[in-house]
């Protein structure tokens, strides 16, 4: 009897389709992946088509080979992509074509053909709100675009879990060849611009916060910035100058040059270099460790700001000296999300809207504060959330600010790392709060806060009574309004 990928059957692990998956990507051959897993061909092979359980010592060659979190190959590792099925199939799901047990098997043992399900469904999904918008008058008759540059800068960076090895290591290279050191940031930046590239620094009160005369050589910073933010463009700078081709390469990876998104991901790379030249990974980690990852401490250690930090922390994954693996997001009052990194399965909302039971909303009612919360999806994964919302001024009197809350979480089996479990009781499932990835998406029937009702549910409709949970479904026992 045949073995679904990546379930579990008395304690033994399928995992054919990740394994067969993770040797592709590593353009290896069976013989010689099998070689180095210390194995034979026909072994593998078995391994690859759910024949044969993932053993722990096959495991454990893995995770030392090519430095892989065990957590690949487990159940999990298809929660988002699931997810992503939903979003991208919901008319499908909702018309009752296919079913989630249908969508957990696609994720599972062919997860590339789920990926490309997904492009096409979203595609599909734009290409009727565009032709909804023409027919109401309120849209052009343009053919529907792909998913924006945006978008796809998300998918670049999420693919690789949120962390660029040679980019890293070339950061903290550079980071030890110039001297940078906690208070000592700026000079080391401004010595390294001037000297090995004849920029010199200027002050710019116009609208941009950094402005870069290559003729002139010549940097504009925004006098507003505070010294952490100078610090961070300086930095990105100096990787645009020093590492232009490396840069571009890994650009060119997913993008051709004259795609909307090879210019967004070079900067997403320039920036993750700046991070990792400020904040040089093997120093920041070990501090991360030694703190408990308690945020306000790392602020003040390496004087740099909130988001910042948190945005560094979510890339800690280094084969052999990995961090706790965070989600990194942050939010507006509205919710919209205007960014989103995950080293984690976490999954997302891209339509409809976030979860209102999420802490990250309740940051904004006391700024400043960070918010803890133990979530639990409807999978029964739980993940510990910090949340904490920050303003941004331009400086004068009147001037319009934003306001953001930052969240960054990570999987409960991990939470007695970080300082914010404290006093919280990690091992109570029940005490979780529930929350799902939007309401549109969401399967808790059971919810009161719900806004839409679910996709692939019918509901119970009655005009002489009404129920405390917005969208009752047939079938399931009502509660009292």
């Amino acid at each position: 009897m045949a073995r679904k990928s990546g379930r579990n059957a008395v304690g033994k692990t399928y995992a054919g389709a990740r394994l067969r998956r993770l040797r592709e990507e590593r353009r290896l051959s069976q013989a010689e992946l099998a070689r180095v897993l210390a194995i034979s061909p026909s072994y593998l092979n078995q391994m690859e088509h759910d024949s044969r359980p993932l053993t722990v010592p096959v495991l454990l060659r893995l995770t030392e080979a090519f430095g892989i979190d065990p957590g690949f190959f487990s159940e999990r590792d298809t929660s988002r992509l699931l997810a992503d099925l939903r979003d991208a199939l919901s008319d499908e799901v909702a018309a009752g074509r296919v079913t989630g047990s249908d969508l957990a098997d696609l994720a599972s043992r062919v997860p590339a053909v789920a990926t490309l399900l997904v492009d096409l469904g979203r595609r599909n999904q734009r290409l009727t709100e565009r032709l909804t918008e023409t027919a109401d008058g309120r849209g052009p008759e343009t053919p529907a675009q792909p998913r924006s540059a945006h978008e796809e800068i998300r998918e670049f960076f999420y693919r690789r879990q949120n962390y660029l090895h040679d980019i890293d290591l070339a950061a903290e290279e550079l980071s030890a060849g110039i001297g940078i050191r906690p208070g000592d940031v700026l000079g080391a930046l401004a010595a390294r611009l001037a000297d090995r590239h004849g920029v010199r620094l200027a002050s710019d009160s116009a609208q941009h916060l950094h402005r870069f005369d290559p003729q002139a050589r010549v940097l504009h910073l925004s006098a507003r910035l505070r010294p952490g933010q100078q610090a961070f463009r300086m930095a990105t700078q100096l990787a645009l100058l020093e590492h232009e081709d490396e840069i571009s390469a890994l650009a060119s990876e997913d993008f051709a040059p004259d795609a909307p998104a090879w210019p967004l991901a070079r900067i997403g790379i320039a920036n993750h270099f700046a991070a990792a030249l400020i904040l040089p990974y093997r120093r920041f980690h070990q501090t991360a460790e030694e703190f408990r990852y308690d945020i306000e401490r790392l602020t003040d250690h390496f004087g740099l700001g909130y988001e910042t930090v948190c945005h560094r922390l979510s890339t800690l994954q280094r084969p052999r000296l990995r961090g706790v693996p965070f989600s990194f997001v942050r939010v507006d009052r509205a919710g919209n999300m205007s960014k989103r990194q995950s080293a984690t399965a976490f999954h997302f909302s891209r339509a409809g809207g976030t979860c209102p039971l999420w802490n990250v909303y309740e940051s904004f009612a006391a700024p400043g504060r960070i918010h803890v919360q133990v979530a639990a999806m409807p999978d029964g994964q739980r993940y510990l959330w910090t949340a904490r919302a920050v303003t941004r001024h331009r400086g004068g009197w009147g001037e319009p600010g934003k306001t953001f809350a930052i969240g960054l979480g990570c999987e409960i089996r991990h939470a007695s790392r970080l300082v914010y479990s404290d006093g919280l009781d990690l091992t109570n499932a029940g005490a979780a709060v529930p929350i799902g990835m939007g309401c549109r998406l969401c399967t808790r029937t059971d919810c009161p806060q719900r806004a839409v009702p679910p996709l692939d549910r019918p509901l119970a409709v009655d005009e002489n009574s009404s129920t405390f949970v917005p969208y009752p479904v047939a079938g399931e026992r009502p509660q009292p309004g």
